[in-house]
Order: structure tokens, then sequence, then C-alpha cells
């Protein structure tokens, strides 16, 4: 018998992608907080936007229509628009 191994992952070979640099300070950093929508999500980063706004950053808050799919592309262009850097938000 001949067992027959699929590998899942793209044989497409992708361009590197420069890193962005890391900010400096928080402090007027224009910082976005993604709710991907699952649940208690938002209970996590409301605590993390305190602590960002504490710290002197501006905080722009942000949610996925739903967990399953990518963020749409203009959410996304949004995001990367008006913010210096992003976080997001898993949790059940």
């Amino acid at each position: 018998m001949t067992v027959k191994v699929l590998d899942p992952t793209s044989e497409v070979i992708r361009k590197p992608v420069a890193i962005p640099a890391r900010l400096q300070t928080l402090d007027g950093s224009s910082i976005g907080l993604l709710d991907i929508s699952k649940p208690r999500g938002n209970v996590f980063l409301d605590a993390l936007e305190e602590l960002l706004i504490q710290a002197g950053a501006d905080v722009k808050r942000f949610v996925k229509p739903t967990f399953t799919k990518p963020a749409p592309v203009d959410l996304r262009h949004e995001i990367a628009s008006q913010c210096d850097a992003v976080i997001e938000a898993l949790a059940d």
C-alpha cells in the first residue's frame, strides 16, 4: 500500500516584506485596537485602552464584522491610514 502525504502549504514564493520600524514612544502615537468580534475580546481591549491612554497614546477602536473572515479591505485601509500601530485582540 502506498501512502501519499499532501503538503497544505502554498508553493508560491513570496517576496520578503520589510518589517516596519518600532515606535520610539507611545506618547502622541495613534494606536488602533482591532476587535475581531470574538466573545470577550472587547473586555481585553477596554483594559488595554486605559493603559495606552495613560502612556499618552491616542487610541482608535475598530471592529471586524465577523471573526470567521479576514478584515474587509476598506477596514484595513482605514486602520493603516489612521494608525501608527495596531493591536488585534483574540479572546473566548
